[in-house]
């Protein structure tokens, strides 16, 4: 690993970090905030926090204010990238914001050009939490939550792999992306047409068959411009409610789809995933 920069934090420190991805066959960038308790012999659990389009590792760490009490709980948040990037991976033809670069979905990519690269849920899932737990003084005690595009990776990364995580949460995820526009645009591109293999990384559909009851907490601005056509938390709740799996859906008044909605509620969700990480 190259080190790109290096904050201290809360008495913690908040590190960048640069890297060769083998799963994704591209250099990655990834941050880590490792709270004081982190040099003083613990390892420490850690939150993977997965952002949404068009984001970078930078967005959640800057705009957030989760150092602060993840410091006094003693959790270590990573945050990568949202997909690959580089010379030879393939962006949007058309170069829109909503597909490809900044956009990977957090799914493996079945369809080239895109499958080369674009395979973020193992990434995400397997090779960076090998590393992480490789070089850094933590633990494998894993909580996984995320925004928007990054509230489904969540979602979809939990689900798909009962034992990994220990704790789940989700900001105005897409919950539904087999019946909305970003995530049918994605899925017909990464994964090819036939909707019945859209189902492997549709939370709703995996709740269905869930493997594990983890609770699940999620907020959702009311005021948000992708609640009604993005988003959809009604069909989550419905999944949900009928698979009897543990959801507390949280509808927020007043509140929008950006990092102002997070950083209001942010602290509630770190002391979700501190109560079963530590």
């Amino acid at each position: 690993m190259e080190i790109v920069s290096s904050n201290k934090s809360f008495g913690g420190w908040h590190k960048r970090y640069r890297h060769r991805s083998q799963v994704l066959g591209c250099d990655m960038q990834f941050a880590i905030f490792l709270p004081p308790q982190a040099e003083q012999g613990a390892r420490v659990p850690v939150l993977y926090w997965l952002s949404g389009l068009t984001c970078t590792d930078e967005n959640f760490m800057q705009k957030a204010g989760a150092q602060k009490l993840a410091a006094e709980l003693g959790l270590a948040i990573v945050a990568p990238d949202t997909s690959p990037r580089g010379e030879g991976v393939p962006g949007d033809p058309d170069g829109a914001w909503d597909f490809g670069l900044g956009a990977g979905f957090y799914l493996n990519a079945t369809e080239q050009p895109w499958a080369r690269h674009y395979r973020m849920h193992d990434y995400v899932v397997q090779e960076l939490p090998a590393l992480i737990e490789a070089s850094f003084p933590v633990s494998d005690r894993r909580g996984i939550s995320g925004h928007s595009m990054g509230g489904h990776g969540a979602l979809v990364c939990a689900l798909r792999n009962p034992g990994r995580y220990r704790s789940l949460s989700a900001f105005a995820p897409i919950g539904n992306p087999l019946d909305c526009p970003w995530g049918e645009k994605a899925f017909a591109r990464y994964l090819g047409e036939d909707r019945s293999s859209w189902r492997e990384w549709d939370a709703c559909a995996l709740l269905a068959s869930a493997g594990e009851r983890l609770p699940i907490l999620v907020d959702q601005g009311d005021r948000d411009d992708f609640l009604e056509t993005q988003l959809k938390p009604q069909a989550l709740q419905a999944a949900a409610r009928a698979a009897g799996h543990p959801l507390t859906l949280r509808l927020q008044p007043g509140y929008d789809h950006s990092y102002y909605f997070i950083a209001s509620f942010i602290d509630d969700h770190l002391r979700h995933h501190a109560a079963a990480l530590l």
